[in-house]
C-alpha cells in the first residue's frame, strides 16, 4: 500500500534514444516505495540539464510538486535549456498521480475533453514537388488526421539560382549543410555560427522568383489535399520580417492555418508587425520557458496562436497556466510535441485539462514504426485515427517502459541502457540568487 505522505525520491536514471524521430532522453525517478515516475528531457538537450537537479530532489517527497518546482526552476532556460526542469516536473506529476491513484489530468484541474485532436507534421526526404508533399499529407489525412503541417521555406530554394538575396559566402556555407544542421544550428555537437545568427541580422530575403516557386509548391499541395483541411507551415528560414510579410501575402489565398516561428519569439514588436500585416494567423512559443516569458506576446496580442512545448515551458502545471493566460486574451493554443510516448502523454494530459482555446497537439512520429512499443504492454496505438484518447490510469498512464525495445534504439553509455546519476548525489552549490 503506497503512502503518499512518506514517499521519498531515492534515485534518478536517464535513457538516451535516437530517431524517435529526434534524439530524446527519458527520465526515470525511483522512490522508497517502489513506484517509478517517468519524464522526458526535450529533444537534443544535454542530459546534464537534468542531472544537475538531482541534489535538489534526493530525499524529497515528489508529491510536493510546486515546492520542488520553485526550487529547481531557476536552473532552466529557453529552448533546450528548459529540458531538465520540465522533464523532472513531468516525472513528479507522474509519481504524484501514481501515489494517489489518479490520472495526471485530474491534478491539473480535471478533464475538459475526452480525446485530443492531433495534427501531423510531415516531411518528405530529398528534393521533391508540391504534389509529392501533397500525397504524403494525404496519406496522413486518409489515416484520420484532421489537421496537418509541413515545411515551406528557403531550404527549398538554396540550390536554385536567383531565388534568394543572400551574401555569397552564406549561400556557399548553407549549401554544404544538411537540412538537420540548418534547422538545429549545430553539427557534431558544435554550434554552426552562421545558423545562429537571428533572422533580422542574416540579410537573407526571398526574391520574386523564389516566391513564385514557393507559391507554386503550395498550390500543388492544395490541389492534392483540397482546401478544406487546415494546413500549417513551418521552417521558413532565417529571413527578415519584411520577407515573411511578403510571403504571407502571397499565401493568403491558400487558407494557411498558421505560419510558425517566422521571427524569433523574443522580437515581440516584429511578430506584432507581422501579425498586423497579413491575414494568416501567426504562431510561436516552442522555445519559451515559463509563463512570464509568454506574457509580452499575449499582452501585446503579437500572435494569434501560442505553441508551447511541455518539455521546454516548465512542465505540465506551467504549460496549463500558460494556456489559461492565452485563453483569457483570446489567443488559441496548439501544443508542440516531437518526442517519445512519455512526452506525448504529458502533453495529452495538459491538453485534456486545458480550456476552450486548446486546438490540437503535434505528432511527429507517423513513420516511426516502433514508437508505440516503447510503452510496455501497450494495448492500442497511442495516436489512433488522428486522436489521442487519454486513459484513466494513474499518472501519465504509463506503468512501465519496454527495456528490450529501448535497447534497440538507445545510445548506450558504457554498455548501459539506463545511465546512472550517482556522481551528482553529493554535488553542492550555493544556489540562492539574492543576498
Amino acid at each position: 500500500m503506497i503512502n503518499p505522505l512518506t514517499l521519498k525520491i531515492t534515485d534518478m536514471e536517464i535513457c538516451k534514444l535516437k530517431d524517435v524521430p529526434m534524439q530524446c532522453s527519458i527520465i526515470r525517478i525511483k522512490t522508497n516505495q517502489g513506484i517509478i515516475g517517468f519524464g522526458e528531457i526535450r529533444d537534443f538537450a544535454s542530459i546534464k540539464y537534468c542531472m544537475m537537479l538531482k541534489r535538489q530532489l534526493i530525499g524529497q517527497n515528489p508529491c510536493n510538486i510546486l515546492q520542488l518546482f520553485s526550487q529547481i526552476k531557476q536552473f532552466g532556460g529557453h529552448g533546450r535549456q528548459g529540458g531538465g526542469v520540465s522533464g523532472v516536473e513531468v516525472a513528479l506529476v507522474d509519481l504524484t498521480g501514481k501515489a494517489y491513484g489518479i490520472p495526471a489530468y485530474q491534478l491539473l484541474g480535471g478533464k475538459q475533453r475526452e480525446k485530443i485532436r492531433v495534427y501531423c507534421d510531415t516531411d518528405v526526404e530529398g528534393k521533391h514537388s508540391g504534389k509529392e508533399m501533397g500525397e504524403a499529407l494525404k496519406k496522413r489525412i486518409d489515416s484520420g488526421f484532421t489537421m496537418v503541417k509541413m515545411d515551406l521555406g528557403i531550404d527549398m530554394l538554396l540550390d536554385i539560382d536567383g531565388t534568394l538575396n543572400i551574401p555569397v559566402d552564406y549561400l556557399k556555407q548553407m549549401r554544404n549543410l544538411s537540412s538537420e544542421e540548418r534547422s538545429f544550428g549545430f553539427s557534431e555537437g558544435r554550434l554552426i555560427p552562421l545558423m545562429n545568427i537571428p533572422h533580422p541580422f542574416s540579410f537573407i530575403s526571398i526574391t520574386e522568383k523564389g516566391f513564385d516557386i514557393l507559391e507554386e509548391y503550395i498550390r500543388q499541395v492544395r490541389e492534392t489535399i483540397g482546401y478544406s483541411i487546415p494546413l500549417a507551415i513551418d521552417h521558413i528560414g532565417h529571413v527578415n520580417v519584411e520577407t515573411c510579410i511578403k510571403l504571407g501575402k502571397r499565401l493568403e489565398k491558400y487558407n494557411i492555418a498558421w505560419m510558425e516561428d517566422c521571427v524569433p519569439w523574443f522580437y515581440t514588436d516584429q511578430l506584432q508587425r507581422l501579425k498586423n500585416s497579413v491575414s494568416i494567423p501567426i504562431c510561436t512559443g516552442e522555445d519559451i520557458y515559463l509563463k512570464e516569458n509568454f506574457r509580452p506576446l499575449i499582452e501585446k496580442k503579437a500572435v494569434s496562436v501560442i505553441h508551447p512545448d511541455v518539455l521546454t515551458a516548465g512542465g505540465m502545471f506551467e504549460t496549463r497556466r500558460i494556456i489559461s493566460e492565452a485563453e483569457d486574451a483570446g489567443i488559441a493554443t496548439v501544443i508542440h510535441m516531437a518526442e517519445s510516448p512519455v512526452g506525448c502523454m504529458a502533453a495529452a494530459h495538459v491538453a485534456a485539462a486545458s480550456g476552450k482555446n486548446f486546438v490540437a497537439m503535434e505528432y511527429h512520429s507517423f513513420d516511426v514504426s516502433w514508437w508505440d512499443s516503447i510503452v510496455k504492454n501497450y494495448e492500442q496505438k497511442i495516436v489512433c485515427d488522428g486522436w489521442i484518447k487519454v486513459n484513466n490510469k494513474p499518472g501519465l498512464g504509463i506503468e512501465d517502459l519496454d527495456d528490450d525495445v529501448l535497447k534497440e534504439h538507445a545510445i548506450l553509455e558504457n554498455g548501459k541502457l539506463w545511465i546512472s546519476t550517482e556522481d551528482w548525489d553529493n554535488d553542492w552549490s550555493h544556489d540562492r540568487i539574492w543576498s
